[in-house]
Protein backbone atom coordinates (compact mmCIF):
# COMPACT_ATOMS: atom_id res chain seq x y z
CA UNK A 1 0.00 0.00 0.00
CA UNK A 2 1.21 3.51 -0.68
CA UNK A 3 0.31 7.07 0.27
CA UNK A 4 1.26 10.34 -1.35
CA UNK A 5 2.66 13.10 0.80
CA UNK A 6 1.84 16.40 -0.88
CA UNK A 7 4.24 19.20 0.06
CA UNK A 8 4.87 22.71 -1.21
CA UNK A 9 8.02 21.22 -2.80
CA UNK A 10 6.16 18.50 -4.70
CA UNK A 11 4.86 15.00 -3.98
CA UNK A 12 6.54 12.08 -2.24
CA UNK A 13 5.00 8.66 -2.87
CA UNK A 14 5.64 6.38 0.10
CA UNK A 15 5.25 2.61 0.12
CA UNK A 16 4.11 1.46 3.56
CA UNK A 17 5.36 -1.77 5.10
CA UNK A 18 1.99 -2.86 6.48
CA UNK A 19 3.03 -6.48 7.08
CA UNK A 20 6.28 -5.63 8.87
CA UNK A 21 4.94 -2.70 10.91
CA UNK A 22 1.16 -3.23 11.12
CA UNK A 23 0.40 -1.01 14.15
CA UNK A 24 2.61 1.78 12.87
CA UNK A 25 1.12 1.60 9.38
CA UNK A 26 -2.42 1.52 10.81
CA UNK A 27 -1.64 4.58 12.94
CA UNK A 28 -0.12 6.49 10.00
CA UNK A 29 -2.96 5.60 7.61
CA UNK A 30 -5.64 6.54 10.15
CA UNK A 31 -3.96 9.88 10.88
CA UNK A 32 -3.71 10.51 7.12
CA UNK A 33 -7.37 9.63 6.55
CA UNK A 34 -8.51 11.91 9.39
CA UNK A 35 -6.62 14.92 7.98
CA UNK A 36 -4.38 15.02 11.06
CA UNK A 37 -1.26 15.82 9.02
CA UNK A 38 -2.91 18.32 6.67
CA UNK A 39 -1.05 21.61 6.75
CA UNK A 40 1.50 20.45 9.32
CA UNK A 41 5.08 21.65 9.00
CA UNK A 42 8.30 19.75 8.75
CA UNK A 43 9.81 21.32 11.86
CA UNK A 44 13.31 19.80 11.69
CA UNK A 45 15.61 19.51 8.68
CA UNK A 46 19.20 18.29 8.98
CA UNK A 47 21.14 18.13 5.72
CA UNK A 48 22.68 14.70 4.98
CA UNK A 49 20.53 13.25 7.79
CA UNK A 50 16.74 13.61 7.71
CA UNK A 51 13.63 15.78 7.65
CA UNK A 52 11.07 15.39 10.45
CA UNK A 53 7.38 16.25 10.62
CA UNK A 54 4.04 14.99 11.84
CA UNK A 55 3.65 17.30 14.84
CA UNK A 56 0.47 19.39 14.60
CA UNK A 57 1.97 21.99 16.97
CA UNK A 58 4.99 22.45 14.69
CA UNK A 59 7.30 22.48 17.72
CA UNK A 60 8.59 18.91 17.72
CA UNK A 61 6.98 18.35 21.12
CA UNK A 62 3.44 17.45 20.09
CA UNK A 63 1.54 14.61 18.53
CA UNK A 64 -0.62 11.66 19.51
CA UNK A 65 -1.29 8.26 18.05
CA UNK A 66 -4.69 6.71 17.37
CA UNK A 67 -4.18 4.27 20.23
CA UNK A 68 -5.97 4.83 23.53
CA UNK A 69 -2.95 4.69 25.80
CA UNK A 70 -2.41 7.00 28.80
CA UNK A 71 0.31 8.97 27.01
CA UNK A 72 -0.96 8.57 23.43
CA UNK A 73 2.13 6.54 22.49
CA UNK A 74 2.56 3.00 21.15
CA UNK A 75 5.33 0.36 21.11
CA UNK A 76 8.15 0.04 18.60
CA UNK A 77 7.94 -2.48 15.77
CA UNK A 78 11.61 -3.19 15.12
CA UNK A 79 12.19 -5.64 12.29
CA UNK A 80 15.68 -7.04 11.67
CA UNK A 81 15.52 -6.97 7.86
CA UNK A 82 14.38 -3.33 7.68
CA UNK A 83 17.39 -1.02 7.88
CA UNK A 84 18.16 2.67 7.58
CA UNK A 85 20.35 1.71 4.64
CA UNK A 86 19.44 4.27 1.99
CA UNK A 87 17.83 7.57 1.09
CA UNK A 88 14.07 7.83 1.55
CA UNK A 89 13.54 5.46 4.50
CA UNK A 90 10.46 6.55 6.49
CA UNK A 91 10.54 5.93 10.25
CA UNK A 92 8.71 6.98 13.37
CA UNK A 93 10.39 9.70 15.42
CA UNK A 94 10.45 8.99 19.14
CA UNK A 95 11.85 10.17 22.46
CA UNK A 96 13.02 6.71 23.51
CA UNK A 97 11.86 3.11 23.30
CA UNK A 98 8.12 2.59 22.77
CA UNK A 99 7.24 6.30 22.50
CA UNK A 100 5.81 6.44 18.96
CA UNK A 101 2.94 8.85 18.29
CA UNK A 102 2.50 10.88 15.07
CA UNK A 103 5.94 12.29 14.27
CA UNK A 104 7.97 10.67 11.52
CA UNK A 105 11.13 11.32 9.56
CA UNK A 106 12.52 10.61 6.10
CA UNK A 107 16.25 9.93 5.71
CA UNK A 108 18.45 11.78 3.24
CA UNK A 109 20.99 8.93 3.15
CA UNK A 110 21.91 5.68 4.94
CA UNK A 111 22.18 5.92 8.73
CA UNK A 112 22.88 2.48 10.20
CA UNK A 113 23.26 3.94 13.71
CA UNK A 114 19.44 4.36 13.71
CA UNK A 115 18.80 0.64 13.23
CA UNK A 116 17.06 -0.99 16.19
CA UNK A 117 16.03 2.38 17.64
CA UNK A 118 13.32 3.67 15.29
CA UNK A 119 10.42 1.83 13.66
CA UNK A 120 10.80 1.76 9.89
CA UNK A 121 7.39 1.69 8.24
CA UNK A 122 7.93 2.94 4.70
CA UNK A 123 10.13 3.93 1.80
CA UNK A 124 9.89 6.81 -0.67
CA UNK A 125 9.30 5.14 -4.05
CA UNK A 126 8.70 8.25 -6.15
CA UNK A 127 9.71 11.88 -5.70
CA UNK A 128 13.39 11.70 -4.77
CA UNK A 129 13.85 15.04 -6.56
CA UNK A 130 11.33 16.50 -4.07
CA UNK A 131 13.41 15.11 -1.22
CA UNK A 132 16.43 16.81 -2.86
CA UNK A 133 14.59 20.15 -2.81
CA UNK A 134 13.52 19.67 0.81
CA UNK A 135 17.09 18.93 1.87
CA UNK A 136 18.27 22.24 0.37
CA UNK A 137 15.85 24.39 2.40
CA UNK A 138 17.91 26.74 4.62
CA UNK A 139 17.61 26.20 8.36
CA UNK A 140 18.03 28.30 11.47
CA UNK A 141 18.35 27.49 15.17
CA UNK A 142 17.40 23.93 16.17
CA UNK A 143 17.52 22.86 12.50
CA UNK A 144 14.19 24.58 11.93
CA UNK A 145 13.50 25.29 8.23
CA UNK A 146 13.53 29.02 7.47
CA UNK A 147 11.19 28.36 4.54
CA UNK A 148 8.03 26.50 5.51
CA UNK A 149 7.82 22.93 4.24
CA UNK A 150 4.14 22.11 4.56
CA UNK A 151 2.66 18.66 4.19
CA UNK A 152 -0.70 17.27 3.20
CA UNK A 153 -1.32 13.57 2.95
CA UNK A 154 -3.64 11.87 0.53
Amino acid sequence: MSVTLHTNHGDLKIELFCEDAPRTSENFLALCASGYYDGTLFHRNIKAFMIQGGDPTGTGKGGKSIYATPNGKFPDELVDHLKHSKRGVVSMANSGPNTNASQFFVTYKAHPHLNGKYTIFGQVIDGMEVLDRMEKVPTGPNDRPLQASNSWLG
